[in-house]
């Protein structure tokens, strides 16, 4: 039995469609849901979720939020999220090594606001860098 799989940013549906599998970024680690996968709710992180629909794997980036798992219905609400394929591999590289500087010179500062803010940009640069491939 397939999962029902929907993944709901603030300014759009991400995905609605059933999957076989979902590989999820929590606060804890990459986290695997099947069907059947006893009820559930995380936390999670900037980074790539992966659904295998069909025997195509499909990556999209999310800026951190919420899952759900229950009777095989898997709802993600977060922050933001794009599918790896509409997302420009080279701007996505810019943005990282851009951030990344911004991480170095908030690193170097006393500023504890900026050097937060510096790693969660980084974070999510990276996110959308690793869904096209480019890490």
């Amino acid at each position: 039995m397939p999962l029902t799989v929907r993944v709901i940013a603030p300014d759009k549906t991400v995905w609605d469609s059933s999957a076989e599998e979902v590989i999820l970024p929590s606060t804890t680690g990459q986290l695997g849901i099947l069907s059947g996968h006893a009820p559930l709710l995380t936390a999670l992180d900037a980074g790539v979720m992966r659904v295998r629909a069909s025997r195509d794997w499909v990556a999209i980036a999310l800026m951190g939020g919420f899952a759900e798992v229950e009777n095989d219905e898997v709802t993600i609400l977060v922050n933001g999220a794009e599918r790896a394929d509409s997302i420009d591999r080279d701007a996505a590289r810019a943005a990282y090594n851009e951030a990344e500087a911004r991480l170095n010179r908030a690193n170097s500062s006393d500023n504890r606001q900026e050097k937060i803010q510096a790693t969660q940009a980084l974070k999510r640069a990276r996110a959308r860098l690793q869904a096209v491939g480019g890490i």
